[in-house]
């Protein structure tokens, strides 16, 4: 087994060199181990399992179902399904946890394993800081738990029919007039419940690549690749709609495209919903990561909201958020998480709000967003370096006349603009976020950090 694919966030590898089926099926005898051990259960583990749409996911899924058996777990199997479907099954019904054979939005060589915990009123993801380096250590010396009688395996339907009902109810059944919407599912899960809302709303929905296909036929399933979104664009203004809908392969990151055909960046749907929010929970703690702030801490503060900002990684979001009990929390990567969810994501509550906000406006997105679009963006700058340390000591130095801080990598702000840059947790790339009050300020700052960047290493 390659000891790579253990990752900050989850278990991902390609597909069979890098994960397997017989991988799968001890690192899934290593999670129910630690699963069981956790929670000090003297019963058998009760735990979802589900899969994506790729390829590769039902062999995979069949592996992690043996593995579960006889390791004495009750299986409720609910077959293909978004991630976020996924969460909302293990915190909806009160399941002790959770397998999911996904790669997110990687391309469809592909695959890998999200797993999770129930603790009460939450959900835990479990990543490196969160019990995966354990599972890690479980795995690699085949210490499992033994059961002489083996599990059992049931189905389970009616899921995403539930989730929207519990996605109304937690909007407070919103009315939404009959707005056009283009949705580009990728060929990915999202597709699933994508469906599964429209057909309990007044709106006339325009699919694309709504057939879910392990290749990703039309494009890699990864809406934080804006280049990914060009259809959408284009077919959200030739159509005249309301809004264009992009979620990624497992359908829990989630970008929009307004009716001019631009794409709403994370932070500006972070600082719509955080708004809506606020008007009812004054005062409530509304989180996001330190890479684009600007937008985000306007509307917090003008509303009378208390930021909490966060690193980088949909684990760490979904502690930080139980830490500070937020409400709400955005990622600029196109993840949203809930309180009222079990602090996971939840897109179809995004979507309701979103449209719920078009209809009681009674005007165009484009111009909701407006008064909170207070910064420009460069977007993610990647680059290629082994060790990013002694970069981000010279960037320090050579912008000492900003406030530093070290949440995640190095952040420095100034009065008019500011920058983040980190090393990916993943992979040996730094990467570099810039943004100003005004664009051809960012553009100034962008093009100079670029430049000291590339001189330096």
């Amino acid at each position: 087994m390659d000891p790579k694919i253990f990752k900050a966030y989850d278990i991902r590898g390609i597909y069979p060199s890098q994960i397997s089926e017989d991988d799968v099926y001890i690192i899934t005898k290593g999670i129910s181990t630690y699963l069981s051990k956790r929670l000090n259960l003297s019963k058998p583990l009760r735990i979802i399992l589900s899969r994506d749409g790729r390829s590769s996911s039902p062999a995979l899924s069949k592996e992690a179902k043996k593995a579960l058996v006889e390791s004495g777990a009750e299986v409720i199997d609910i077959g293909m399904a978004s991630t976020p479907t996924f969460y909302f099954a293990v915190f909806h019904y009160g399941y002790d946890g959770g397998i999911q054979i996904t790669a997110s939005h990687n391309p469809k060589e592909y695959n890998g394993i999200k797993s999770v915990i129930r603790e009460g009123k939450f959900i835990t993801k479990i990543g490196r800081s969160t019990g995966l380096g354990e599972i890690k250590e479980i795995t690699q010396e085949g210490k499992f738990v033994s059961s002489e009688k083996p599990g059992s395996v049931t189905e389970k339907i009616g899921i995403l029919e539930d989730q929207v009902e519990t996605a109304f109810k937690t909007t407070k059944n919103p009315k939404i007039s009959p707005l056009k919407i283009v949705a580009d599912a990728a060929n990915g899960t999202g597709a699933l419940y994508l469906e599964a809302l429209f057909k309990k709303l007044p709106c006339e929905l325009i699919r694309i690549n709504f057939d879910i296909n392990g290749d990703f036929l039309a494009h890699q399933p990864d809406p934080a690749q804006f280049s990914t979104l060009k259809t959408l664009q284009q077919r959200v203004v030739q159509e005249k709609a309301a809004l264009g809908i992009a979620p990624d392969g497992d359908g829990d990151r989630i970008f929009f495209v307004d009716d001019k055909g631009s794409v709403v960046p994370a932070s500006l749907t972070t600082a719509l919903i955080s708004t809506e929010i606020l008007k009812e929970r004054h005062g409530a703690k509304i989180g996001f990561d330190v890479r684009n702030t600007i937008n985000v801490l306007q509307a917090v503060k003008s509303n009378g909201g208390i930021p909490v900002i966060s690193r980088i990684g949909n684990v760490y979001s979904t502690e930080i958020m139980k830490k500070e009990n937020c409400e709400f929390f955005g990622e600029n990567s196109g993840h949203f998480f809930f309180k009222d969810t079990g602090f996971v994501e939840n897109p179809i509550v995004v979507i309701l709000i979103m449209l719920s906000v078009i209809s009681r406006e009674k005007r165009p997105i484009s111009d909701i967003l407006a008064p909170l679009l207070v910064s420009y963006q460069s977007g993610g700058i990647s680059f290629k370096i082994e060790d990013p340390n002694e970069i981000l000591e010279r960037l320090e130095e050579e912008y000492k006349d900003g406030k530093a801080d070290h949440i995640d990598g190095l952040s420095v702000d100034f009065p008019e603009w500011r920058f983040n840059v980190r090393a990916s947790n993943t992979e040996p790339i730094l990467r570099l976020n810039v943004e100003a009050l005004k664009k051809e300020l960012m553009e100034e700052k962008r093009d100079s950090l670029v430049q000291f960047i590339k001189n330096n290493f």
